[in-house]
């Protein structure tokens, strides 16, 4: 019997320790925060076939990123499964005209490749390529290859990304095991063997991650950063993290890693709804982003004290505009950008 009372005792401690740690961490996360870079670079990150998927004209969207918003930054992709469409065989038309585009107004690109890249279904691989790890990854380091060979040129093109978001395996529709740390490493030091002029990219998810793994290969770590988002099976969620979360995360991966360089390469301006946008009304799109949030998200995001932000959502803005009459999203966009 007093075994029995003292084990429930220490249950109950640990319990209530357990707690109260919990509490005190929530506290560190969410203590408001005073000061905001008001010097904060703000960019956009464009796919060309999400602009597609709105039934949007890619190319007159991208025009107007450029002309009507006048960005000074963007990051765009190269789809190695738009590119590689035979094997062996590359066509990088539609890459050449979004950064030729962007070099004549001095608009500077952040240029994203590998196995995942930005959109879903996260791993754009060329069907061919699916079923064979090994020629799947000797394909992508002689795609990579002549990839950096065609753009380093360019001096509009300020950093590489090499993957996206490589270490979170669970998000995406990828074949298993289709990116590790081995092939990530073999990727970063094709490129710096290639090109030593620019940083190099790495990111991870800003919620869902611990960090190291990709701040410790990086010149420049990139965080996302989400607010809100639908999660079946509870419906909306909003994330109960003030931006003290991201100045800890980075503060602990800079003591771990010795990386001083962080920026948010994804920053939610658009709605994570409960179906493809094009299924949903507007209305319900607005329940996870509009106007206000798009307001409280840009000072949230000033106030985690990062360098730059690449906006997420700039073609749904052109859609909004274009085919719905509200442009209110591109509005506030082009006083920030």
């Amino acid at each position: 019997m007093f075994i029995i009372r003292w084990i429930l005792k220490f249950v109950f401690k640990l319990l209530i320790g357990a707690i109260v740690l919990v509490g005190l961490v929530w506290l560190l996360f969410n203590w408001p925060v005073q000061t905001k870079n008001e010097d904060m670079k703000f960019g956009v990150s464009f796919t060309h076939h999400h602009a597609e998927s709105l039934e949007l004209d890619w190319k007159e969207t991208y025009t107007a990123i450029l002309d009507d918003l006048q960005v000074k930054r963007m990051r765009i992709a190269a789809y190695w499964d738009r590119i590689e469409i035979e094997e062996g065989q590359y066509d990088f038309s539609d890459v050449d005209w979004q950064v030729e585009e962007a070099q004549k107004r001095e608009v500077d690109l952040v240029l994203a490749f590998g196995v995942k890249t930005p959109r879903w279904p996260e791993c754009h691989i060329p069907e061919f390529y699916m079923e064979n790890k090994e020629g799947r990854e000797n394909a992508l380091l002689a795609f990579e290859k002549v990839l950096v060979e065609r753009y380093k040129n360019y001096d509009n093109i300020i950093y590489w990304q090499v993957e996206n978001e490589p270490f979170l395996p669970f998000f995406g529709e990828c074949p298993e095991g289709a990116v590790d740390e081995e092939l990530v490493d073999k990727e970063i030091a094709l490129v710096k063997g290639l090109d030593s002029t620019r940083k190099i990219i790495v990111t991870d998810s800003g919620e869902l991650s611990l960090w190291w793994q990709a701040a410790e290969r990086a010149d420049i770590f990139g965080s996302t950063l989400y607010r809100i988002i639908h999660k079946p099976p509870f419906g909306y969620v909003e994330y109960p993290l003030g931006p003290n979360f991201f100045r800890v995360k980075a503060l602990l991966a800079r003591l771990v890693t010795g990386q001083k360089n962080f920026i948010i390469s994804e920053l939610q301006a658009e709605p994570w709804p409960k179906a493809w946008i094009l299924h949903v009304s507007v209305e319900e799109q607005f329940k996870t982003m509009n106007p206000e949030r798009f307001e409280e998200i840009i000072e949230y995001t000033q106030k985690t004290n990062f360098s730059e932000a690449y906006f997420w959502g700039v073609e749904w803005w052109y859609w909004l505009k274009e085919k719905h009459n509200l442009p209110e999203m591109w509005e506030i966009a082009r006083k920030v950008l």
